[in-house]
């Protein structure tokens, strides 16, 4: 019974992606906007820099956090 639920919930995710790639007319392979200027490099670049930023300061924060409790 639940690996039915888990089924058609994967089945209600996934058909309106695929419903969605079917209208494709061939126009997208072209790139366009930021891929066509090659500046999408640039905003991964930036989004990848961010949460590096990010998992290093939850990295010391939980490292400064077990200090604390620690007594030390």
């Amino acid at each position: 019974m639940i690996r039915m639920k888990k089924l058609l919930i994967t089945l209600f995710v996934l058909l309106p992606a695929l419903w969605a790639s079917a209208q494709n007319d061939g126009a997208a392979n072209q790139p366009t906007g930021l891929r066509a200027d090659g500046k999408i490099w640039v905003v991964l670049a930036v989004a990848v820099t961010i949460l590096l930023g990010l998992i290093i300061y939850i990295i010391r924060l939980d490292r400064k956090i077990t200090k604390l409790e620690k007594g030390h």
